[in-house]
């Protein structure tokens, strides 16, 4: 059998179709993604990430939070956020070890730099979220 061009173009217009063609699932919601930079107090960087690293270790729907030194200056640190959802990531701002965090903090920062929200996609590391749920 030789597929011709007209018939490959029929088949790939109707994949999307065939995408929607389960009526019993539903689309979930995009995963949610924070980028920020914080700035310590001088020399209190490292005393900052230890708090951060200790007050978020178990936060539901948190697929990864990573914490980076920046190169260039000495008191930024970079913290990266994945989550399954933003509401996931708002829920988290109330949980006793996430406000302990902040107000244990909060004497050690001396402000913020950029701040970046994404819709994560997956990646190595990363629990990949599927597209759609029963």
């Amino acid at each position: 059998m030789t597929i011709t061009r007209r018939t490959a173009v029929a088949a790939l217009a109707a994949l999307p179709l065939c995408a929607h063609a389960t009526p019993d699932r539903k689309e979930a919601p995009p995963m949610y993604g924070l980028i920020g930079k914080m700035r310590a107090q001088p020399g209190q960087r490292d005393a900052l990430i230890a708090i951060l690293l200790e007050g978020t270790t178990a936060m539901p729907g948190c697929l990864s939070y990573g914490i980076a030194r920046d190169k260039l200056e000495a008191d930024a640190i970079w913290i990266t956020e994945t989550w399954d959802s933003q509401a996931s990531h708002k829920a988290s701002l109330s949980l006793p070890s996430v406000q302990a965090a902040i107000a244990k903090g909060r004497p050690l920062i001396a402000g913020f730099g950029e701040r970046f929200e994404t819709e994560p996609v997956g990646g190595h590391g990363m629990m990949a979220k599927s597209s759609s749920v029963s």
